[in-house]
């Protein structure tokens, strides 16, 4: 492919020949058009792939409203908070090769963290905290389970301080990481570390962590080790400016459907501090990638960046208990269902499809963001799909169930 052929996805193969009901994929774009011709969702685009080979591509609308740009299939997408299984899967070569556990404190890295103190009462202005007598461990970054928020959740005391002192990571596009780490490593957790699940900063911090092990900033660290590797060409922190007319515009929900989201909407464009957490913009071809690499135990293309042994740790339940998002966690925000769906490292896993309440296998791992794109790997289907839109927040319409039941009655 030339060097100035944007990358785009193909179906390689007849659906029916990889037990997928070609009428019934049809259903797809029937019920999610009506999303945009009901004038509540801009555009979108849908993947699904099985066996390795893309089964169905479709989609419908606009990426720019205003100027009746259509969607097209190299359109890019902020993903949000599908950035963070791509950090996760950074810490994760770099505990293949010996440089940190799971189990390790990240203070030993990152010394800002090294006396953490717990809210125990009292309001946003006056905590009452008590020391932490566990440390943030790497494990505890990874599943979201460390004690920290984000600003934006805006209910509890330490969400407000965050907001307070322009820790919102949202808003914080002058911030280097390293000053926004030592900015959330200055006020309290939430709880103590591996008590609770929250959903939170943390993949952002380990981003930072990356950065001080590997020596490398962490979108060179991306380019050099996964992005580059994985063939993914359009995946950047910051577009550059070439392709800047291919990025879908940003839509917020409102009461008569979506009005354009000024707010976040730069940060494709804008370089700031790279946020493992929220940061990536990215294409349906490229992230497809992706999701066939960790199908795949590790490997695409003859190229292996993890072991098969390292993709089962990540998609593992690391909830005490083999418990839930509902049981374990505080039901303020996720890109996932709550009940029967646990963590892993950087992404949901699935461990009871009835308490869900959606169309799944246990075992299926993935997650969303906050822009309303999703991903879905299942392993015992051999199955992945995906969704893209820009329309925050991504509770605005119940988008990805209903992709996961048309996909799921579209197997034959």
């Amino acid at each position: 492919m030339p060097d100035n052929q944007p990358a785009r996805l193909h179906v390689s193969t007849d659906p029916g020949e990889l037990g997928l009901d070609r009428q019934r994929l049809e259903r797809i774009e029937q019920r999610l058009a009506r999303f945009v011709d009901e004038g509540r969702l801009p555009g979108w685009q849908v993947v699904v792939s099985r066996h390795g080979q893309v089964g169905y591509l479709c989609h419908y609308g606009r990426r720019d409203v205003a100027r009746d740009l259509p969607i097209e299939p190299d359109t890019m997408y902020r993903i949000y908070s599908m950035t963070k299984p791509i950090t996760a899967v950074a810490a994760m070569m770099l505990i293949e090769r010996g440089e940190l556990l799971l189990t390790d404190p990240i203070a030993d890295w990152l010394p800002e963290f090294a006396e953490p103190r717990v809210y125990v009462g009292g309001s946003d202005q006056a905590p009452a905290t008590v020391p932490s007598r566990e440390p943030i461990r790497v494990w505890h970054l990874l599943t979201h389970t460390s004690g920290l928020t984000y600003g934006f959740l805006r209910g509890h005391p330490v969400s407000m301080r965050y907001l307070a002192a322009g820790l919102d990571e949202l808003g914080s596009a002058d911030a280097t990481l390293a000053e926004l780490c030592r900015g959330w490593a200055a006020q309290p957790l939430v709880f103590e570390p591996g008590r609770e699940w929250q959903y939170s900063v943390s993949l952002d911090v380990l981003g930072r962590l990356v950065e001080v092990i590997s020596g490398q900033s962490l979108d060179a660290f991306f380019a050099q080790h996964i992005l580059g590797p994985l063939g993914m060409p359009d995946t950047h922190f910051t577009v550059p400016a070439d392709k800047r007319d291919r990025v879908a515009e940003l839509y917020q929900a409102t009461p008569d459907g979506f009005a354009p989201a000024t707010r976040m909407a730069a940060g494709a464009f804008t370089p700031g501090w790279p946020s493992g957490g929220g940061g990536l913009t990215s294409t349906a071809h490229d992230y497809w990638r992706f999701t066939q690499f960790l199908l795949g135990g590790g490997r695409l293309d003859g190229v292996r960046l993890l072991a098969p042994s390292t993709v089962a740790m990540m998609r593992r339940n690391y909830l005490p208990g083999n418990q839930d998002l509902a049981s374990f966690g505080r039901p303020l925000f996720a890109e996932s269902p709550m009940y029967g769906v646990g963590f892993g490292l950087g992404m949901s896993v699935t461990i009871d499809p009835a308490a869900a309440g959606i169309a799944a296998s246990v075992g299926d791992f993935g997650w969303g963001g906050l822009a309303s794109t999703a991903f879905t790997i299942d392993p015992e289907l051999d199955l992945t799909f995906e969704f893209y839109t820009q329309l925050v927040p991504s509770s605005a319409l119940p988008i990805r169930p209903l992709l996961r039941q048309l996909v799921h009655q579209a197997l034959s």
